[in-house]
C-alpha cells in the first residue's frame, strides 16, 4: 500500500506578510496635503484675520479674506487637497459664509485622525465615530439656538454685520449690513417665504467714489450710457420700455456672398430699400407708444446701425444698446414685460412701464437708471462704488457673504452666538458624551471634541491674544454654565457674546460641521491613489 504523501503545510492567513506600509504612507500624504491647505487659510479666520493677496498667472491681483475665493484661486495639485477646495465651495453654496471656518475645522479633524491612526485605530472605526459625533453636534447646536422672526430687522442686521466684520470693508458694516438685509427682504416671495434666489439681486460695480456711496436702487441700473448718436433723448419720463432681441439694421444674407452692383440706379435702390426697411420697423415700434428701447447684443450683424439710430432719435426714442444676453431674464422680470424676438410681435401689452429713465454721470462714466417701475417684479439692484477695482471686488464678495447670511436666516430662522462660543460648548458636551460611550468610539469622539477647539484657539491667536490662556478660561466659563461666553476680540477678553451682538445663523455652523466631517471621512477612507495614464 502506497504511503499517502502529506501535502506541504499551507501558511495560514495570519502568517502571510501583508504590505501595509504603502497604505499608511498614502494616508499620511493625503492628510498632510489637506492640512497644509487648511493652514494656508487659517490666518484669515475671524475679525482680526489677515487678508491674502493672490497674484494670478495673467498678472491679475486679488485681495481677499473669503476662504472660498482664496482656495479657488490656489493651484492645488494634490487630489486630497483639492477636496478641501471643493469643501469650501460647497459651504459657499450651502451657507455662503463660514468658508474659512469649514476648512480650518477639517484641518483640525485631520490632525486628530492622524494621531488616532498612529495609535493603531482602524480608519473605519474613526470614520463611523466621526459620523455619530457630527449628528450629535448638530443636535447640540440646535438646542443652543435662539429662534428669530423675519420682522426682527435688528437681529438680521446684527448677523449681517458679524459676517462683514472679518472683511476688508468692515468699517462700512453699518451701511452694508442694513443694505443687505433690505435687499434680501425685498426679493422674498410671499408665496414661497423660505426661498430666496440671490440671482434676483443684481450687483453693479462702478469705479469712483468710496464704499460709502454704495446704494440700493429700487429699479434697474445699467453700467452703460444711452446712445447719443444723432442727438437722441437721454431722459424719458412716463417711459414705455421694450426689450428687443432682434436687430434694427438692414438684413444680411445667411451665407457669405457678395452682390455685384453694376450701375448707380441699382445702388440707389439698395440704399432706398434699406431706409424704407428701417423706417418701416421704427414706425411699427412708434405705433405702440414705445419710447425706450433696450437692445440685446447681436452676434451675426450690428444690432443697430448709424442710420437706424438717426431715425430712432428723430422718433424721440431713447436707445440703450448692447444689453447682455444673460441679463435679459433679470430685466424682463424687473420691468414685468416680455422680451420681443421679432418685429411682427411688437405689441403694446409686451412693454414695461416706468416713471423715469435717465442717464446720470457717475465717477468717470455714465449709467442709466430706471426708477418708478409699475408692477415691478421682486428684484433689486445694488450699486457698489469704490476707489479702486480691488476694493470694489472685495466689497462685492463681502456683500455676497452678507446676503447669504440673511438668506440662511430666511431659510432656517435660528440664530446662535459667534466668537467661538458654540464650538467650545460643543467641545464640552461631546467630551461629556464620550465618557458614556464604550470602547474605541469614546476615544474617537473625545478627539473630535478636542479638534473643535481650533476655532476659538485660532480666533485668539489671530487677534494677538494668548490662545492657551483664553481657551482655558473659555472652557472654565462654559463649565460654569455660561453657554454664550465667547472671545470678544475688540476688548481682548471673554464676555457674553450675544450681548455684544456677535451672532451668526444656525445654518452656517451646522453645515460647516457636517460638511467638514464628511470631507474628513472621505479622506480617511482612501488607502491608495492610482494614476491612470
Amino acid at each position: 500500500m502506497a504511503a499517502v504523501t502529506a501535502a506541504p503545510p499551507r501558511s495560514s492567513k495570519t502568517e502571510s506578510y501583508v504590505d501595509n506600509k504603502r497604505k499608511q504612507d498614502i494616508r499620511l500624504a493625503n492628510i498632510n496635503a489637506a492640512r497644509a491647505v487648511a493652514d494656508a487659510v487659517r490666518t484669515s479666520l475671524g475679525p482680526k484675520g489677515m487678508d491674502k493677496m493672490i497674484s494670478t498667472a495673467n498678472g491679475e491681483v486679488i485681495i481677499t479674506n473669503d476662504g472660498a475665493t482664496i482656495l479657488n484661486k490656489m493651484e492645488v495639485l494634490q487630489p486630497a487637497a483639492k477636496m478641501l477646495v471643493d469643501l469650501s465651495k460647497s459651504q459657499d453654496a450651502a451657507a455662503g459664509d463660514g468658508t474659512t471656518t469649514v476648512v480650518v475645522i477639517a484641518g483640525a479633524l485631520l490632525r486628530q485622525c492622524l494621531s488616532l491612526l498612529t495609535h493603531g485605530i482602524h480608519p473605519t472605526v474613526i470614520s463611523d465615530s466621526l459620523h455619530k459625533a457630527s449628528i450629535k453636534a448638530v443636535d447640540v447646536l440646535t438646542a443652543m439656538a435662539v429662534p428669530l422672526e423675519l420682522s426682527d430687522r435688528e437681529s438680521l442686521i446684527k448677523s449681517a454685520s458679524t459676517s462683514l466684520n472679518s472683511k476688508v470693508v468692515s468699517q462700512y458694516s453699518t451701511l452694508l449690513a442694513p443694505l443687505a438685509v433690505d435687499a434680501v427682504l425685498s426679493v422674498v416671495d410671499p408665496v414661497k417665504p423660505d426661498m430666496v434666489d440671490l440671482r434676483d439681486i443684481k450687483i453693479v460695480k462702478k469705479l469712483g467714489g468710496t464704499v460709502d456711496d454704495t446704494e440700493l436702487v429700487k429699479g434697474l441700473v445699467f453700467d452703460k450710457k444711452a446712445s447719443h448718436a444723432a442727438g437722441g433723448p437721454t431722459r424719458m419720463e412716463n417711459a414705455k420700455i421694450a426689450v428687443i432681441q432682434f436687430q434694427i439694421s438692414p438684413p444680411k444674407t445667411d451665407i457669405e456672398q457678395s452682390i455685384v452692383v453694376s450701375d448707380y440706379t441699382q445702388m440707389d435702390r439698395i440704399l432706398k430699400e434699406e431706409r424704407n426697411y428701417i423706417l418701416g420697423m421704427i414706425k411699427k415700434i412708434k405705433a405702440t407708444g414705445c419710447n425706450v428701447l433696450l437692445i440685446q447684443k447681436s452676434i451675426l450683424r450690428d444690432a443697430v446701425t448709424d442710420l437706424s439710430l438717426h431715425y430712432l432719435a428723430k422718433a424721440k426714442i431713447m436707445v440703450i444698446k448692447d444689453v447682455e444676453r444673460d441679463e435679459i431674464e433679470f430685466i424682463t422680470k424687473t420691468l414685468n414685460c416680455l422680451p420681443i424676438a421679432n418685429i411682427e410681435h411688437f405689441r403694446a401689452e409686451k412693454l414695461g412701464h416706468a416713471d423715469l429713465v435717465e442717464e446720470a454721470s457717475l465717477g468717470d462714466g455714465k449709467i442709466v437708471k430706471i426708477t418708478g417701475i409699475k408692477d415691478m417684479g421682486r428684484t433689486t439692484t445694488v450699486l457698489v462704488r469704490g476707489s479702486n477695482q480691488l476694493v470694489i471686488d472685495e466689497a462685492e464678495r463681502s456683500l455676497h457673504d452678507a446676503l447669504c447670511v440673511v438668506r440662511c436666516l430666511v431659510n432656517k430662522r435660528f440664530l446662535i452666538a459667534g466668537g467661538g462660543a458654540p464650538e467650545i460648548e460643543l467641545s464640552r458636551q461631546l467630551g461629556a458624551w464620550s465618557k458614556v460611550l464604550h470602547g474605541m468610539e469614546g476615544f474617537c469622539v473625545r478627539s473630535f471634541a478636542e479638534a473643535l477647539e481650533v476655532i476659538p484657539y485660532t480666533l485668539a491667536e489671530n487677534a494677538g491674544l494668548n490662545p492657551i490662556a483664553i481657551v482655558t478660561e473659555l472652557r472654565n466659563r462654559h463649565a460654569q454654565g455660561e453657554i454664550n461666553a465667547g472671545i470678544n476680540v475688540r476688548k481682548g477678553q471673554i464676555t457674553n457674546i450675544l450681548e455684544e451682538n456677535v451672532v451668526q445663523p444656525l445654518l452656517v455652523s451646522t453645515s460647516a460641521i457636517t460638511l467638514a466631517t464628511e470631507c474628513v471621512r472621505m479622506i480617511l477612507k482612501i488607502d491608495d491613489i492610482v494614476n491612470v495614464r
